[in-house]
């Protein structure tokens, strides 16, 4: 979606600029070359495209799940008419969209991933607290909105969903607060919200207490990791060999699961106890090779001119000529709850 916030909304400075959190890191990561074709999944405001598209004469195929980024898209295809191009779609749908465009494989892959600074500047699109708005954080234009979810979720179904996706030790207490303010009149602002977990959430530091619970529903309404796993298999299938894969992360679970999806892939989990006999693996001939170990992180110059890169982590890696592993072969550690569709697919 573009240039991400990391999900600490009581910290974020009013109207700030957007600025592509370690673009010069994703930029060295792909290596753009002439001639090469490259996929930026999470448009945006265009910050990694336009970035690439400097760096070398090459093609960008850029996607977005969500409409308002058209003008910024627009704007760069006039800048790079035979160099750029644009798809309005999930980067689940990577795969689809790149053979829409006519290509098999690409050269590079880029996602940045989590809520984009322009979405949380947008009052009315509810994904921040800092300015009353519609209790929506659709990243689309369509489905249900997190004011389905927080009116519509059984108690128990909303606890898993704000336990899971915002790590919040309250959740329990906050689900069973939000049913019984629901039960007087439903929920559709995010002050209500906000002010609503507030009242249960106590010492949550610099953070406001409703972050972990407005990071939660919105991860879910939009499905973000499962999407995330699903875009981080179609890079695999799509990229050519020694082509690369950059992912930006901000939150623990998105970069959790680049983590163990990578380490997998690349073969990399470790050899476990030498006190032990060695144990045979049935898994795939590796599909990645790490190009660094561990994440990288934004440097001093980047924090201070850009707060935002505080919790930006870059994960890449390089597809070796290995057939792409079963999509099936590797999530999360913890079974998620259930999907967005599952539990409120018949909302609208």
């Amino acid at each position: 979606m573009g240039e991400r916030h990391p999900d600490k909304d009581a910290e974020r400075p009013v109207a700030a600029p957007h600025i592509p959190v370690l673009s010069a890191e994703v930029v060295a990561a792909l290596q753009p070359v002439a001639g090469g074709v490259y996929v930026d999944g999470t448009f945006g405001a265009g910050g990694y495209s336009r970035k690439i598209l400097e760096a070398a004469d090459c093609t960008v195929l850029a996607l977005d799940r969500d409409p308002t980024v058209r003008p910024a898209a627009e704007a760069l295809g006039q800048r790079y008419p035979a160099r750029f191009s644009f798809a309005l779609a999930r980067f689940a749908e990577l795969e689809a969209a790149v053979g829409a465009a006519g290509l098999s494989q690409v050269d590079g892959v880029t996602l940045d991933v989590g809520v984009s600074s322009m979405q949380l500047d947008q009052p009315e699109r509810g994904f921040s607290f800092q300015t009353d708005g519609p209790l929506d954080m659709r990243m689309g234009d369509s489905g249900p909105s997190a004011a389905d979810a927080v009116n519509h979720l059984s108690e128990s179904d909303l606890a898993d969903v704000i336990y899971y996706y915002g790590e919040e030790r309250r959740a329990r207490q906050i689900a069973a607060r939000i049913v019984s303010c629901r039960a007087v009149r439903p929920l559709t602002r995010t002050a209500e919200l906000a002010a609503l977990v507030a009242e249960i959430v106590r010492g949550a530091g610099p953070k406001h207490p409703a972050t972990r619970t407005f990071q939660a529903l919105r991860i879910f309404i939009n499905d973000e990791l499962r999407e995330l796993y699903g875009a981080l298999c179609a890079a695999e299938r799509v990229l050519r060999p020694d082509g690369r894969l950059a992912v930006v992360s901000f939150h623990s679970l998105e970069d959790r699961l680049v983590k163990e999806f990578l380490v997998q892939r690349a073969g990399a989990q470790g050899a476990g106890s030498r006190h032990l006999p060695p144990v045979e693996s049935d898994l795939p001939e590796p599909s990645f090779k790490l190009l660094w170990r561990g994440a990288k992180k934004a440097g001093r110059p980047e924090l201070a001119a850009n707060p935002r890169a505080r919790s930006a982590r870059l994960r890449a890696a390089t597809r070796t000529a290995a057939p792409a592993w079963p999509a099936t072969q590797q999530g999360t550690r913890r079974p998620m709850p259930q999907s967005v569709a599952e539990l409120l697919g018949e909302v609208q």
